[in-house]
């Protein structure tokens, strides 16, 4: 009996141990200096496409791209530690989904625009009558046109992730705004019950 209840123990910490590493595996690693691979190109590309990384990536992570995340956490409200655990990995993540929505939703519109449409995505966060998460947000049933019609899996561009990276900083062109439309593609004239606030470019924003 003691012998197959040391199996058994055995067996749980082999199961539970593997669970944890899938689970942090599908999170991402920490990243520190030192680290190289395609995790460190893909975290010196978006941080490049934020304007904190200003050389070509290598795929090694030295100063310059401590420096970059160190900047990066500042602005975004994380500890500046320099390397990339939890917490910062899981804002890069809504940083790169706001993206998505800005660039699916307003590319070819004015940069003022691109950070209205982001300004509009934290004011709803924020509002109390909307989820209280960027995922929840984006993802909320029919709240965006881009997730609706899959423009949102298109690659952002790096005016995208500056529009976003501006509006976390505190620019609202939207005047605090929680909705935005473009009236040449209304499928559904309940928005113009929305009060207007402002104009840019083809969007209309309204509370």
């Amino acid at each position: 009996m003691k012998s197959l209840k040391t199996l058994a123990f055995g067996l749980f910490v082999v199961l539970f141990l593997s669970f944890s590493q899938a689970e942090a595996e599908a999170h991402g690693p920490d990243l520190h200096s030192g680290s190289k691979g395609q995790a460190v190109t893909e975290l010196q590309t978006k941080l490049k496409k934020l304007g904190y990384f200003h050389v070509t990536p290598t795929g090694y992570y030295g100063s310059i791209t401590e420096t970059a995340v160190s900047q990066f956490q500042r602005d975004f409200g994380v500890p500046a530690t320099g390397y990339t655990g939890t917490l910062t990995r899981n804002k890069l993540e809504q940083v790169d989904m706001m993206a998505h929505v800005v660039h699916g939703e307003a590319r070819g519109e004015v940069y003022k625009g691109k950070v209205a449409v982001a300004a509009v995505i934290l004011n709803r966060i924020n509002s109390g009558h909307f989820p209280n998460s960027t995922y929840d947000v984006i993802f909320q049933r029919n709240a965006f046109t881009a997730v609706n019609d899959g423009q949102y899996w298109l690659t952002p561009d790096a005016s995208a992730y500056q529009a976003v990276r501006d509006a976390y900083q505190g620019w609202d062109p939207s005047a605090g705004a929680t909705y935005y439309y473009n009236p040449a593609g209304v499928t559904d004239n309940w928005i113009f019950s929305r009060t207007v606030i402002t104009k840019i470019g083809k969007h209309y924003f309204a509370k």
